[in-house]
């Protein structure tokens, strides 16, 4: 999660807050550290890790912190860097996708206690909040992990081409569902030329249907974004989700999303935006039929980024995290 806990971090700086992050290597955007952050190897089983966690130990305590924030905490020396500041959980789940997100029993039974006593919990959804039991919580709008300044241009009509579906295609992603409704669509009246693009790591059939074209291997935002937004629709449609930061992406970069209605996923869509049920094939097709139009996709798209502006741009999501550090502060204090 460095890349989205980078824009956090940045949202809390634009409003008048210092901020540190602690995190690890973990993620295909990491990059080179940059100055406000401590980088760990979150492997406690690894001596050569030990000397570098006593020395940001030290730095942490040394920094003092009004606040602690912790997401997806699983190295258990990681708690020490708490501090006895306010803490305030992030919770992004309410459930594991699938069995390869599913936590030894150990790490459940530590870390659920842990989190469970943080001074203030946030969400990114009503979804979430209300499957949680947290007895003081704040929600904030789920960004994407590409900062706004980053994001190109709106495309228009004339550069609309093909549907993605992107992040790790596992099997809640629904996929046997998409390329199905790609076959439909693709052997159908309204197919423009377009491609069915697949971006990401995961396990699909090597027999993929005929337009299909899969970018395989994890990848970076900045070598993916222009095939991103000029698509004419994301595919978000899970068979098991909670909320989607691949969702908010495609609306950010002015891309409708064509989601499924599990978990938070109706809930972010842009008012009128298509849902279609899970098991739908034929709906589906017929939702890609009419964003094969590139007019009706560059409409839709330009929905999408104005749903996003007023929703989940980074000035709205300073200004819950700001308030939610603020409440965190208070409630210790109280």
């Amino acid at each position: 999660m460095r890349p989205l806990a980078r824009i956090h971090a940045d949202a809390l700086r634009s409003v008048g807050h210092e901020v540190r992050l602690v995190t690890s290597d973990q993620h295909p955007e990491s990059g080179p550290a940059r100055d406000d952050e401590w980088v760990l190897d979150p492997r406690p089983k690894q001596a050569s890790t030990y000397r570098p966690f006593w020395r940001v130990q030290r730095e942490v305590r040394a920094y003092a912190p009004d606040v602690v924030v912790a997401e997806l905490v699983r190295d258990p020396r990681w708690l020490a860097l708490a501090t006895g500041a306010p803490r305030i959980d992030v919770v992004h789940d309410d459930r594991p996708h699938d069995a390869g997100e599913q936590l030894p029993r150990w790490e459940r039974t530590l870390f659920d206690r842990w989190r469970s006593r943080a001074d203030l919990t946030i969400f990114f959804s009503e979804f979430v909040a209300d499957q949680v039991d947290r007895p003081l919580r704040a929600l904030v709008p789920l960004s994407s992990d590409v900062a706004d300044a980053d994001v190109p241009g709106l495309v228009d009509a004339a550069g609309r081409r093909d549907f993605v579906l992107s992040g790790r295609l596992n099997g809640y992603k629904n996929i046997p569902v998409a390329l199905e409704a790609w076959r439909l669509h693709r052997d159908g009246p309204h197919f423009r030329g377009d491609e069915l693009v697949l971006i990401g790591d995961g396990e699909l059939p090597d027999d993929l249907p005929p337009g299909v074209r899969w970018q395989r291997g994890p990848f970076r935002y900045a070598d993916q974004l222009d095939t991103l937004a000029r698509a004419k629709a994301s595919l978000v449609h899970y068979r098991r989700a909670t909320q989607s930061g691949v969702q908010v992406l495609a609306m950010q970069l002015g891309v409708m999303p064509i989601v499924s209605p599990e978990g938070a996923l109706p809930e972010l869509q842009p008012l009128g935006g298509p849902v279609v049920d899970v098991d739908d094939v034929r709906s589906l097709a017929g939702v890609i039929d009419a964003l094969a139009d590139p007019e009706h996709a560059a409409r839709q798209g330009r929905a999408a980024r104005e749903a996003y502006l007023r929703r989940h741009s980074r000035p709205h999501v300073a200004q819950a995290l700001s308030a939610a550090v603020g409440l965190a502060v208070s409630s210790r204090r109280g």
